[in-house]
C-alpha cells in the first residue's frame, strides 16, 4: 500500500498515510476493548513524517495497562478516533485500521495482550505474539 486515506464517521477529520506502515498491531487489552467497543483493536503504525491530517480534533490521554500514555485524537463532531500518538515514542502515529477507506489492505503482524484475548478470537499463525505484563517493560 503506497497511500492510505482515513477519515472519521462524518468526514470532517481526515488523514493521509504515505508508504507502508511500520507494523499493524492487534491489541486485546481491556482498555482497547473499552475504547473501541469491540473485543480488540487493530491499528497501523507509521512514522509521523508519513502522516498528514486535515480538520479539527480533540485529544484524550489515557495510560495503558503497562503505564504508557496514549493520546487519542478524535473528531469533536462525530467522536470517531482517527489517530493516536505515543508520547514516549515521539515519532509514532497509530491509525485505527477501520478508519481507512480500504481497511482490507491491512493484515496484522503483531498481537499483544493475548491473556486478554477472547477465546473465540483466532489469531493467524503468521502473527507474532507478545504478552505484555502491566507495569513491566516490553522486551
Amino acid at each position: 500500500m503506497a497511500r492510505g486515506d482515513a477519515a472519521c464517521s462524518c468526514g470532517q477529520l481526515r488523514l493521509t498515510a504515505e508508504g507502508e506502515p511500520l507494523e499493524v498491531t492487534m491489541c486485546h487489552c481491556l482498555a482497547c476493548q473499552r475504547r473501541t467497543g469491540s473485543v480488540l483493536s487493530v491499528q497501523a503504525l507509521y512514522r509521523s513524517g508519513q502522516v498528514r491530517t486535515a480538520g479539527r480534533y480533540r485529544e484524550y490521554e489515557r495510560v495503558t495497562e503497562d503505564r504508557d500514555p496514549r493520546r487519542y485524537c478524535f473528531c469533536p463532531d462525530c467522536g470517531a478516533t482517527v489517530f493516536f500518538t505515543v508520547p514516549s515514542v515521539a515519532d509514532l502515529v497509530g491509525v485505527p485500521v477501520g478508519a481507512f477507506a480500504d481497511p482490507s489492505s491491512f493484515s496484522p503482524t503483531i498481537s499483544v495482550y493475548d491473556s486478554r484475548r477472547h477465546p473465540w478470537v483466532v489469531v493467524p499463525e503468521s502473527v507474532e505474539r507478545h504478552e505484555w505484563v502491566p507495569g513491566q517493560p516490553r522486551s
